[in-house]
């Protein structure tokens, strides 16, 4: 009979405060979602596979459990990130960007709190190489990119990683303004900027993601699979004959995807893997890593306006990450908060889309060089 009993409470007789406070980190995570709308397409999956994974005895996971069998199907081969780019990219007009090419600058600029992270993580004597990698790589504020290096150099650290790098993304609104404000004057934020409209050929708009593609994956090999999935993505939209399909990618291949990822992430969200020293550290230079990137983007407009005799508005430079739109709606907002006639979202834009190219480059720079500096040591 007491065997009966304890089959029967099997869950309970297992329960552990860790994994109670583990069921807390999830409903905060839904309740994030829900409540306060930060990206609720992926923090609400993520939050409620936590919980499924945290269940005592769960049957979620394990080598029978579904959510096992959709990580190793979608997370370590790499599918998912990839799918995700497909649909990122047939969400993307690179218009804007070809048009004013200049903004790639900010684009790379904004990259510059992925290297000070990694270092410093580094610097810290916790993690090795490929580890501080993977942290500093959620400053690319760009999720697929940080799956997939967190994936091939830290899969321990996967979900802390995945965690931080959606939730800061979806903090973007509540983190970059105060830097902005630190690092610029009212002056600055006023400044204006001259746009100018002009009719981007279709064949040009062919030719940008087909282009694009050869020289990242020429320059960086490893890059292909992240810029070459983007960049189909795009071309499915450009190339105007595949509307069916582009819509597909942007709406139900995205939702799907999306879904799948988030509640597939969650589950890597064990006790034992996420309450530690080093997960805490993760988070903390996850935000430190967004900051250093909002500061480099917004330093290098200032660093420029000391040359150009058409001044830019330094918070583009803060665009210039690959949180798409967010970053650059805050930009916007911000300048009109200081001036109501100044606008400035189209250069905000262009500057956003350049990030999301650059921290692919990022992303697949680090996968490159980081085993090249290893084989060397």
């Amino acid at each position: 009979m007491s065997g009966l009993w304890n089959e029967l409470f099997a869950g309970v007789l297992n329960l552990q405060i860790n994994q109670v406070i583990m069921f807390a980190i999830g409903g905060l995570l839904i309740y994030l979602a829900i409540a306060k709308e930060y990206e609720p397409m992926l923090l609400l999956p993520i939050g409620f596979g936590a919980i499924l994974c945290n269940i005592p005895l769960s049957s979620a996971i394990g080598d029978e459990g579904f959510l096992t069998i959709l990580y190793n199907a979608g997370i370590k081969t790499e599918l998912f990130p990839v799918l995700i780019f497909i649909a990122v990219g047939a969400m993307i007009d690179f218009k804007p960007l070809i048009q004013n090419p200049f903004m790639l600058f900010f684009g790379a600029a904004a990259q510059f709190g992925i290297f000070f992270t990694m270092m410093f993580a580094l610097a810290t004597g916790h993690f090795d190489l490929k580890e501080a990698a993977s942290i500093g790589i959620i400053g690319a504020a760009d999720g697929p990119t940080s799956i997939y290096v967190a994936k091939e150099f830290a899969q321990n650290y996967l979900g802390p990683i995945s965690v931080a790098a959606y939730s800061y993304m979806s903090l973007v609104p509540i983190i970059q303004p105060p830097v902005i404000k630190l690092l610029t004057t009212s002056n600055e934020r006023k400044i204006r900027m001259k746009y100018t409209q002009v009719e981007v050929p279709r064949v040009v708009e062919i030719l940008f993601p087909i282009i694009i593609t050869l020289i990242a994956g020429i320059i960086a090999p490893m890059s292909v699979a992240l810029v070459g999935s983007l960049m189909f993505g795009n071309l499915i939209r450009a190339c105007g004959v595949l509307t069916r399909l582009s819509n597909a990618a942007q709406n139900e291949l995205a939702n799907l995807v999306t879904l799948l990822l988030g509640i597939t992430i969650g589950s890597t969200m064990t006790a034992g893997a996420f309450l530690n020293l080093q997960t805490l550290m993760i988070m903390g230079m996850g935000l430190v890593a967004f900051i250093f990137d909002t500061a480099g983007g917004v330093l290098f407009a200032k660093f420029l306006n000391l040359f150009l005799p058409n001044k830019v508005n330094p918070m583009i430079g803060a665009a210039g990450i690959s949180a798409f739109p967010m970053s650059g709606r805050v930009v916007q907002r911000m300048a009109t908060k200081e001036d109501p006639s100044n606008f400035i979202l189209m250069q905000a834009m262009s500057a956003n889309v350049a990030g999301q190219l650059g921290s692919v480059v990022a992303g697949s720079l680090i996968l490159a060089l980081v085993p090249a500096v290893l084989a060397s040591m």
